[in-house]
């Protein structure tokens, strides 16, 4: 199982930034994706996710007016468009899977996580 997470940097507030992450090694059907982010001194909190076989998709809500999870099929990648991006938003941000029928929160595979700076 590889989740290969990308696409974060450096970009001011106000900014967007889109994250992605290829998933291999496993049945994508049966499993929810989910984004995570851990920011300095914090604990790691949930972000987003999305179940593969029916689309639906769940969010943190503090961070559902300005982040957006999505999937591509084809290309087997999740996606986590970020807008209006804060400087508290800054965090190391991970892309993670789990069995669809797992507890909400129990994931199984986690990626190596990619790091998110917002500069005010």
């Amino acid at each position: 199982v590889q989740l290969q997470a990308s696409g974060g940097g450096l970009v001011q507030a106000g900014g967007s930034l889109r994250l992605s992450c290829a998933a291999s090694g496993f049945t994508l059907t049966n499993y929810v994706m989910g984004w995570f982010r851990r920011a300095p001194g914090k604990e790691r909190e949930f972000v987003a996710s999305v179940t593969w076989s029916t689309d639906d998709t769940d969010y943190a809500d503090s961070l559902k007016d300005r982040f957006t999870i999505s999937r591509d099929s084809a290309q087997k990648k999740v996606y986590l468009q970020m807008n209006s991006l804060k400087p508290e938003d800054t965090a190391v941000y991970y892309c993670a899977a789990k069995f669809v029928l797992r507890a909400k929160m129990n994931y199984d595979y986690w990626g190596r996580g990619t790091q998110v700076t917002v500069s005010s």
